[in-house]
């Protein structure tokens, strides 16, 4: 039998403790010596359900449903899955009808902040997330194990810290099984031991997860608060709210003054053109004009070398950048091409994909502070600006709108993958505004993502003092 280590085998007494199963991943993974390591600590361990509280004991996912999926925010609710329960922006998440969610089958899959969420099904399995304000009064699917603590027992960010921690990583997906669709269900975790460090340690852990999480709420919303502003100014605030699928579908138009430039009916889709005129009624500037000097090009396609985190840089695909804390393979930067590296303030825009409504192509980025550290794949639009009088913080604002994401998806060419015409794209409309508005608004970019930054501090030295009183 293959051993986890030479003189610590697989033992019989471990195999009833995880009901007799028999592949090998619990007893190779590292969750019994964690386990052990844990047994051994001079303080008090419980078991997880016991600091929970809530809708069955309070670790518990949910049913599976027919959901109907409506955009009118009057009539619906943000649904958050595995995957998007890592995403920073939450403006692009479905949404399913209100009264479904509302219903006695379903009213208890209401998110709070301060649960932790746990993706139980899926290529993301065992991921954990911390509920941040902003997930307030959204749902979340089948998919999500949900750990609302009992806040008479003990600290939200303390039980979030021990569950995202290498250790709890560990414990938690152990209980991971399955082929091709890995799953975890509430009763693989709910006697999962739970150390407590007395009320300083916790509330000092806690009181930095919690910061962290604050912050993040802020940073988004001081994010659409500059594009808010930026509409406004320009006097195109109706721009804001587009109510895309309530104009119809652009079916029988016809179109005149086709040139050879494209013959794809996308490109000339009615209620794109009718966001374009409008842009165009304002004082704008050709994007092709911002980026001269700079750039504005998807990067160059090389070969990924696998490289040890000490020696490489962690290369972050268009999926994994819109997480809160991106994850990706780390690659030898010697052998990949310069355009991986980012210079302060570029804008990515996500430039492979298909058009499917939650999908991130046509959506966008802004690389400045920490995420400078990370490297980034071909499949990003890298959007430079050559003018001085536009930042990247102030064109960040535009392209993360509503209005610039579906124009973009306009200028879709390709089959199963689209990607940019470049031609259309060089031609798309920036507000110019005044100097003064266009720093204002760039400013509160800027501040949005300083707070991100501190809010990944907080959080990694919450979990650092976590790990720290385990192992001392």
């Amino acid at each position: 039998m293959k051993l986890a280590e030479a003189g610590n085998p697989a033992r019989r007494g471990w195999m009833d403790r995880q009901g007799l199963r028999l592949d090998a991943k619990p007893y190779l993974s590292g969750a019994f010596a964690t386990q052990r390591l844990l047994e051994r600590l001079p303080v008090e361990k419980v078991p997880l359900k016991e600091v929970t509280a809530g809708h069955a004991g309070g670790i518990f996912n949910g049913p599976k449903f027919r959901r109907v999926y409506l955009t009118d925010p009057d009539h619906s609710v943000p649904f958050i899955g595995s995957k998007d329960m890592l995403v920073a922006d939450l403006g692009g998440v479905p949404r399913i009808r209100k009264s479904d969610a509302e219903s006695r089958q379903l009213h208890y899959l209401k998110l709070e902040s301060g649960m932790t969420l746990i993706a139980c099904s899926g290529f993301n399995a065992g991921r954990r997330a911390y509920a941040r304000p902003d997930m307030d009064g959204a749902w979340s699917s089948q998919h999500v194990i949900k750990v609302a603590p009992d806040q008479s027992k003990i600290q939200s960010g303390y039980l979030y810290a021990f569950l995202a921690s290498r250790f709890g990583e560990i414990l938690v997906k152990e209980g991971v099984y399955g082929s091709a669709v890995k799953h975890i269900e509430p009763h693989h975790i709910e006697n999962l031991p739970v150390p407590r460090f007395g009320a300083a340690v916790e509330n000092e852990i806690h009181q930095l997860i919690q910061g962290a999480a604050e912050l993040r709420a802020e940073s988004q919303a001081g994010l659409e608060a500059a594009t808010r502003d930026l509409f406004r100014t320009a006097g195109i605030e109706e721009l804001l709210d587009l109510r895309w699928h309530e104009q119809g579908r652009d079916l029988g138009f016809a179109q005149r003054g086709v040139s050879a430039t494209s013959l794809r009916a996308l490109n000339f889709q009615p209620r794109a053109q009718r966001i374009l005129e409008r842009l165009w009624e304002r004082e704008c500037v050709s994007l092709g004009e911002v980026c001269e000097g700079g750039m504005l090009r998807t990067g160059k396609r090389f070969k990924r070398i696998e490289a040890a985190p000490a020696h490489g840089v962690r290369l972050v695909g268009q999926r994994q950048s819109f997480w809160i804390r991106p994850e990706g393979r780390w690659i030898s930067a010697e052998q990949a091409p310069d355009d991986i590296l980012q210079q302060d303030e570029t804008v990515l825009i996500a430039a492979h994909g298909t058009l499917g409504e939650n999908e991130v192509y046509g959506r966008s980025i802004l690389v400045t502070g920490a995420w400078l550290d990370n490297a980034f794949s071909q499949d990003f639009v890298r959007v430079v600006s050559g003018d001085a009088r536009f930042s990247g913080a102030y064109l960040f604002a535009f392209f993360r709108s509503g209005a610039a994401f579906r124009v973009l998806r306009s200028m879709s060419v390709g089959g199963k993958q689209q990607e940019y015409h470049a031609k259309l794209l060089r031609e798309l409309p920036i507000p110019v505004l005044t100097q003064p508005d266009r720093e204002r608004i760039a400013a509160t970019v800027r501040a949005a993502y300083k707070k991100r930054d501190e809010a990944d501090r907080k959080e990694d030295l919450g979990l650092a003092k976590l790990e720290e009183a385990v192992a001392g």
